[in-house]
């Protein structure tokens, strides 16, 4: 969605957005956003310096702005990873790269060993415990009866059971903010549970139509946001 490379939707109002989003929406007239929570992760100052800089500027002025009540971080971890070289194949799924000319595999007596796979590793960087901060927050909020309907903007899989669980309480909104398709697990009718549930796709005009002011106070938009 929109892009590294892309100005103009980065420095984005979580709050401005989630309300434009739900004033759309017909089964939830008279709406309003009492709650807004931003799970997020650190970026490594080590590795991407402009990365962490321009992060910490922006959560700043989500709080200088009121776009967000609260901010949970959770971290990223570094690791190796082994795994099959592939490419992508039809629908976006992986397929395993073979040996065959112009690069084949040889064995010990230097014959060609044809569809053989390639086994690489590589540096993986992994967001941790943002998944479990927002089921947390969710079922809080329920447990504190702060909320009497939620939208959770996500397209992480991980969670589908908390979703399911607080449709059972109050109605919910999913709004998926990648390119693909929602993920199958978190999807369902509008009607289960006490119904009035909808799903939305995130569009580039909604981040467009949605940033916060160039500056806030003392605090300025990165230039290349």
């Amino acid at each position: 969605m929109g892009g590294s490379g892309r100005p103009g939707w980065r420095w984005l109002d979580l709050r401005a957005l989630v309300t434009s989003i739900v004033a759309a929406r017909a089964q939830w007239a008279r709406a309003r956003i009492v709650r807004v929570v931003y799970c997020t992760a650190p970026i490594d100052g080590a590795s991407n310096p402009s990365g962490a800089k321009d992060q910490e500027i922006y959560l700043r002025a989500l709080r200088a702005a009121n776009s967000v009540d609260e901010i949970t971080k959770g971290r990223y971890i570094t690791k190796l990873v082994r795994a099959p070289l592939a490419v992508a194949g039809p629908g976006g799924q992986a397929d395993v790269a073979r040996s065959a000319w112009p690069v084949m595999v040889q064995d010990s007596a230097g014959q060609p060993v044809r569809n053989a796979a390639f086994l690489v590793s590589v540096a993986q960087r992994e967001e941790k415990g943002s998944d479990v901060n927002v089921a947390s927050h969710l079922l809080l909020d329920l447990l504190h009866q702060r909320i009497t309907a939620a939208v959770v903007i996500s397209n992480d899989s991980d969670l589908a059971f908390p979703v399911a669980q607080v449709r059972d309480l109050v109605p919910v909104g999913v709004v998926n903010p990648s390119k693909g398709y929602t993920a199958g697990a978190l999807r369902g009718e509008s009607q289960t549970g006490v119904g009035r549930h909808w799903w939305y796709n995130l569009r580039p005009t909604d981040l467009t139509a949605a940033q916060l002011p160039v500056r806030i106070g003392a605090i300025s938009r990165p230039p290349e946001w």
